[in-house]
């Protein structure tokens, strides 16, 4: 039975309309108009107990207000949803339990405090017993490498580690789904890699169910094998990454280093020239021929290098948004 179950859901802001000057002021008052924004129109999606699924969409798409609606944070226009069993929007106490929610550019520990201190609140706020609490630190900090960290005031910590310490403090009561808006934003690569690998272990340990929005598609491309695409507050897309970029980035890149040069005409025998510098030669070749071209090149080029490449994610995924494509 799917743990995120999503049907139709909707949300739509009303936003006031006002002309400009004082008699703009005055109408605005007494006659207030409205228009309707829809941030999120009729989206359905269903996600399995231990999946981990990316949720791509350009600024403005609607992908926070949708994890919003999915916390119970915000109450939808339409639609249902139901997290863990429960319907969100009520707050019911089981179901604040077995949910959290880590964004990237907010923070819940204490900035002049320990997160030690903050660690210790939270413990109460879930009711954990201090046995436990103990045994959960030890392991969640082992696993994120954050050492005699805790002891430290926040603001006396690297950026990492305090992403670090807000995936522990999230992560505490051992919820059945995290939420995570943008987690690595801001980090250094080796943060980046560190948080991405937490995430994979604790997924893996745990079988916890992981729906992540980020902007930086190493994070996707490392934890995700399923994702969803919206654009406009519309889901124009869900499946697997591979089976998008084989629909959308139809071929691959072939990049060879000859010991002499030739002219596009001779190259284009071998495939479509999309680049010649000097000696360099970028190919196109669509993927149903890529052994076969390679094969004509190898033997009939003197080849110094040869690599091959798929297009950059970022690239194929932008072109979608850019087109609107509904897959």
């Amino acid at each position: 039975m799917p743990i995120i179950e999503v049907d139709s859901l909707s949300k739509i802001y009303p936003v006031a309309l006002k002309q400009p000057g004082f008699k703009g002021t005055l109408k605005h008052f007494f006659q207030r108009q409205y228009r309707q924004i829809k941030a999120v129109e009729a989206v359905t999606f269903h996600i399995e107990p231990g999946e981990i699924v990316g949720f791509l969409g350009p600024n403005g798409a609607g992908k926070t207000t949708t994890l919003k609606m999915l916390t119970g944070l915000v109450y939808p226009s339409t639609g249902v949803v139901r997290v863990a069993g429960a319907i969100p929007c009520q707050r019911q106490r089981d179901f604040l339990k077995n949910i959290s929610l880590v964004m990237g550019q907010k923070q819940q520990l204490l900035w002049d405090l320990p997160a030690l201190d903050s660690l210790r609140i939270n413990a109460a706020v879930y009711d954990i017993p201090e046995p436990i609490f103990q045994e959960r630190l030890t392991e969640l900090s082992t696993m994120l490498s954050l050492g005699g960290k805790l002891t430290q005031p926040m603001r006396k910590l690297s950026l990492g580690e305090r992403m670090k310490a807000e995936l522990l403090a999230a992560l505490l009561h051992h919820p059945q789904v995290l939420f995570l808006d943008e987690p690595t934003l801001g980090l250094d690569v080796n943060a980046q890699v560190a948080v991405r690998n937490f995430l994979r272990e604790y997924n893996q340990r745990y079988g916890a169910t992981i729906l992540l929005t980020s902007h930086y598609m190493a994070d996707i491309t490392a934890l995700c094998e399923r994702v969803l695409l919206i654009h406009q507050g519309k889901l124009i897309y869900d499946g697997s990454l591979e089976q998008l970029l084989d629909r959308f980035a139809p071929y691959r890149e072939v990049r060879i280093e000859l010991t002499e040069s030739y002219s596009r005409e001779a190259l284009s025998f071998f495939g479509e020239v999309e680049h010649i510098d000097g000696q360099e030669v970028r190919f196109l070749v669509k993927r149903e021929s890529l052994t076969q071209s390679i094969a004509k090149i190898l033997e009939n080029l003197p080849v110094v290098d040869l690599s091959v490449n798929d297009p950059p994610v970022e690239e194929v995924i932008g072109r979608v948004f850019d087109a609107g494509i509904v897959a």
